[in-house]
Formats: C-alpha cells, sequence, structure tokens
C-alpha cells in the first residue's frame, strides 16, 4: 500500500513533470513522501510568491506547466499574486495545495491555516480549483489540468487536498498514467476560406501577433511573407519574426507609427492577442482604432467578443489556424508592405524614445549581442518599459516580465530563476533596485540550486518611474525615495558574486563572466553613472 501523496508524485512524473518549485509545511509533508521515489527536482524558494514566480518563468521559455507544492492557507495566498500575473499572461501553472482536513474546512474554528473558503479564493486567480476527496478525484483532475494547458487558453490550475486525505491508501498494483491529451481544436475550414479571401484581396493587409501566436511562428511568418503584411508583435508575442526581418515590428502597437500603419490596412488579422490596454493603450488616451476589417483568431471564445470587434473570428489553435491560412491563401496583391514596415520602423526610432528608454534598449541590447541566445526576465522597471516598446529578441520565449498584464514588482529575480532551472541558456533578470527588494531573498535559493543566473539591477534609490510619473502629474513626489541598501553587499551576503558597473563599456565582460559562472552574479548598475557613460 502507498497514500495519495506518494501516488501524487507518481502521477505527476507519469505527466512528464521533471520540477516542482515549493516551500514543505506540517500540512504538506506527506506530499513530500514519494518525490525522492521520483526524478523529479525540488526547488526551494524563500518564499511561496517566488514558487509561484519561478514556475511562472519555468513555463515561459520551456513551454510545459510550471508545477508548485504549497501549504494550506498562507502558500496559497502568498502565491496568489504569481498565480494572478500567470493568469493575466495566459501561463500554465499547475498549483497543489494542502487544505483542512474534511470536516475543517471553513469551519471557523480557527484550525491552523484555516480560510473561510480556500477553493473560493483559489478561483479568483485560476482557471479552475478542485478540492480531492478520492484517488480517483486526484486522476480526474491532473488529468483536467493538463487537457486545458494543451488545448484550451493556459492559465493556472489550482489542486487542493485535505490533509486526512493525503495519507488515503492507495493499492500499489494501481499504476499512474497519463491520459491522452485532447487534439487542439482545428479551426471552421469554411471560416479558413472566408479568411483566406479576404487576405488575398487585401492591398494593405497587416498582422498582429500576441502571446498566443507563438507556437505558430514558422507559420506566421510563411503567411506575412505571402501576403507582404508587417508583423506587429506584443510584448509576449516578440520573436515571431526575427528582429532583422524586413516586414517584423517589434514595437508596442500603442505607439504612434504602430498606430498609422495599423490604420492603413485594409485587412488586418489579430492572432492569439486579447487586445488588451497595456499592449494596444499603453497611454491610457483610448486612441487604438481598426478602421479596416479586422479577422481574430483566440482559443478563448469569451476573450474573442471583448475589446475590438471583429468581422470573422475564428475560435480554434493559433497553430493550425495560421497553417491552414497558409494553404488556401493566394498571393497577396499587396506590394508595399516591407515599404511600410520599414516607414514604422524609422519613425518610431525618429519620433517615439526617449533618452531614459534608449539607455534601457541599448542596455538590453548589449545582453542580446553579448549573449546571444541569453533570455530576458523583466521586472516593472524602467529598462523593460524600453523593451515593451521596442526591445527585439530573434525567437520567442526569450523576453518577457511583468511589466505589462497584472503589473507586479519583483518578479525578474524569480521567474529568472524558475527559467534557468528549466533550460541550459545565460537567463538574465533586468530589475531595479525597488522591485529586488521585493523578492532579493531568492539570491538564497539561486545559490543554494547553484543557478547560475545573472541580475542586472537598473538603480535610481528607490521607485524612479513612480516619482517621474508624479511629477509629470504634477504632484509632489512622496513615498518614491527609499533609498536602496548596498546590494551588492547583501549579494555576498547570500554567496552571490557581486560587481558594480562603473561605465556602459565594461558591461559586454561582465556578462561573459557571469555567463562562466557556476553560480549566480549580480552587476549593480547605478542610472545616472550609466546615463553618463553612453
Amino acid at each position: 500500500m502507498r497514500t495519495l501523496g506518494v501516488y501524487l508524485a507518481e502521477l505527476l512524473e507519469a505527466y512528464g513533470v521533471d520540477t516542482v518549485f515549493g516551500i514543505p509545511g506540517v500540512h504538506t509533508v506527506e506530499l513530500y513522501r514519494g518525490l525522492p521515489l521520483t526524478r523529479i527536482r525540488h526547488v526551494t524558494p524563500r518564499h511561496e510568491q517566488g514558487a509561484g514566480f519561478m514556475a511562472d518563468g519555468y513555463a515561459r521559455v520551456t513551454g510545459k506547466p510550471g508545477v508548485c507544492l504549497l501549504i494550506t492557507g498562507p502558500g496559497l495566498t502568498n502565491a496568489a499574486t504569481a498565480m494572478a500575473q500567470a493568469y493575466a499572461d495566459s501561463i500554465p501553472m499547475l498549483v497543489i495545495t494542502g487544505v483542512n482536513a474534511v470536516g475543517r474546512m471553513g469551519s471557523g474554528r480557527g484550525w491552523l491555516h484555516e480560510l473561510k473558503d480556500q477553493q473560493a479564493f483559489a478561483e479568483q486567480v485560476s482557471a479552475s480549483s478542485t478540492t480531492i476527496l478520492t484517488r480517483e478525484d486526484l486522476d480526474d483532475a491532473v488529468a483536467h489540468a493538463f487537457a486545458l494547458f494543451a488545448t484550451e487558453r493556459p492559465r493556472p490550475v489550482h489542486i487542493e487536498i485535505p490533509t486526512n486525505i493525503m495519507r488515503l491508501e492507495v493499492d500499489a498494483s494501481i499504476k499512474p498514467m497519463q491520459r491522452p491529451l485532447p487534439s487542439p481544436r482545428a479551426p471552421n475550414l469554411d471560416r479558413i476560406a472566408e479568411a483566406a479571401s479576404l487576405l488575398s484581396k487585401a492591398n494593405t493587409p497587416l498582422l498582429l501577433v500576441g502571446g498566443g501566436a507563438i507556437n505558430a511562428a514558422q507559420s506566421i511568418r510563411t503567411l506575412a511573407e505571402r501576403l507582404d503584411a508587417p508583423v506587429v508583435m506584443t510584448v509576449n508575442g516578440r520573436g515571431v519574426l526575427s528582429a532583422d526581418h524586413p516586414l517584423a515590428l517589434p514595437f508596442n502597437p500603442s505607439l504612434r507609427p504602430l498606430r498609422d500603419a495599423i490604420a492603413e490596412a485594409d485587412v488586418t488579422l489579430a492572432i492569439g492577442t486579447e487586445f488588451g490596454p497595456t499592449d494596444y493603450d499603453w497611454y491610457e488616451d483610448g486612441g487604438f482604432q481598426i478602421p479596416g476589417t479586422l479577422i481574430r483568431i483566440d482559443l478563448d471564445e469569451a476573450q474573442a467578443q471583448r475589446g475590438i470587434d471583429a468581422s470573422l473570428k475564428l475560435i480554434a489553435d493559433a497553430r493550425l489556424s495560421v497553417e491552414a491560412l497558409c494553404d488556401h491563401v493566394t498571393q497577396s496583391r499587396s506590394s508595399s508592405g516591407v515599404a511600410r514596415a520599414a516607414e514604422a520602423r524609422r519613425r518610431v526610432d525618429l519620433e517615439e524614445v526617449t533618452p531614459i528608454y534608449r539607455a534601457g534598449l541599448a542596455l538590453l541590447d548589449c545582453v542580446k549581442e553579448t549573449l546571444p541566445h541569453a533570455i530576458i526576465a523583466g521586472d516593472s522597471t524602467q529598462p523593460t518599459y524600453a523593451g515593451s516598446v521596442g526591445y527585439a529578441p530573434d525567437v520567442p520565449r526569450r523576453f518577457f516580465g511583468s511589466m505589462t498584464g497584472f503589473g507586479t514588482l519583483g518578479y525578474a529575480l524569480p521567474a529568472a530563476i524558475g527559467a534557468r532551472v528549466g533550460v541550459d541558456h545565460p537567463v538574465v533578470a533586468v530589475i531595479g533596485d525597488g522591485g529586488l527588494q521585493f523578492t532579493i531573498a531568492e539570491l538564497g535559493s539561486a545559490v543554494e540550486e547553484r543557478v547560475p543566473v545573472i541580475i542586472l539591477v537598473w538603480n535610481n534609490q528607490g521607485y524612479g518611474e513612480i516619482k517621474n510619473f508624479m511629477i509629470a502629474r504634477e504632484i509632489q513626489p512622496q513615498g518614491v525615495d527609499i533609498g536602496a541598501p548596498d546590494l551588492c553587499a547583501i549579494a555576498r551576503g547570500y554567496g552571490v558574486h557581486a560587481e558594480r558597473l562603473e561605465a556602459f563599456k565594461e558591461l559586454p565582460r561582465l556578462l561573459r563572466e557571469a555567463a562562466a559562472r557556476q553560480g549566480p552574479t549580480l552587476i549593480d548598475i547605478d542610472e545616472a553613472r550609466l546615463m553618463a557613460s553612453l
């Protein structure tokens, strides 16, 4: 006989899970009984929010669900911010927690970690939340989670297991098995034919691609070239076309040159993008419009009804839909796509980039040029705001962050750790000194796990972006000049190699040296000094 906790570990391994992020507690020790019997790696953060952010970063770079194992009550509530970030950005995350024993849940008697209704709380930041009462429930819940990740809009899924149910005996003859995953949703061929006809007849077609399009990158390139259509990429869609592709527009579509290019399009095809304001209305002026015909491809039927109304909606998998369009679209009559893209790029360069954003882009581009395969995980900080305007990775999954969508601080460090656990490429966290102090304890996790993550700290002694925002609105700055401790000293206290950047020209050397180390490196970048050295 074995317990349900042991069975859970075996079941996760059967579904291909190789890493879980979590902090054990008295309510979840039974879930840890089976982990040493599997090949699953356990990574221990210093806070459950860090576990969630690590799972998020892992999922973004691997394309596989990030898995968290958390305690009842505060384990879940601490991770709620990370779950909300993943929910906003459609990131697959499986969050497994304990919950009070059957008969104690929500009793109001004050049991350890008791919430009024833990499942109802979890449902606010997840696609679904399920309470497990039997081994069959667990099989069904895990199968449902992985089916959702494979075929629907991927978002966090929560499973809670009562502490007494964790100890249920499961017969050793019952072998955990992965159920066959359903096929992705195929497009309606009549609608594909209608969309193909509209695109083939277009004179100035244009593509908008978001995070839901990254698995269709190869077919999107084929379609764009056939249509001679510029491709506008949101932050989560960056890399669908490489930076040097003549049709690539890796810029925030809120910018005037991009809005003008979109307005010129007689037919626009939007793929895997929710038209969120942080992508399309960055300055909240309400000025984003699509005057031409809009065709929309989205997995989420409810989301496809929100925002700008489309003339034609394809509720289906992005890759299957674009492949089908490639089979039906004829060579477009357009001959101006490359020129339209070039003009938009020229205007962004001349009109849209402020000095502080130029510095941020210089920082990101230096990372890309020095470490060509590097992945950048960004926080809500000035360099990554600049990146959301115009940083261009060459392939998908190499630039992401918390600067859009839910927009939390402290994301980049743990997300970068999770990403580096998932892939064997350099991973660079770009984070402000204020944001770093939200999750600075995760430096200890990186040291313990020997994760060679590189942390670039944009240091302006506080919340510089918010201070500038206040000043622009004639509000006397307060609460933003928090100062910064000696971040290098703190990092060294954890066992992290730490240095201060004295001049921008030194950054390539420091990056190369950091990438060669076996453990983490922190580089403290004084904003004023960097600006002066550019």
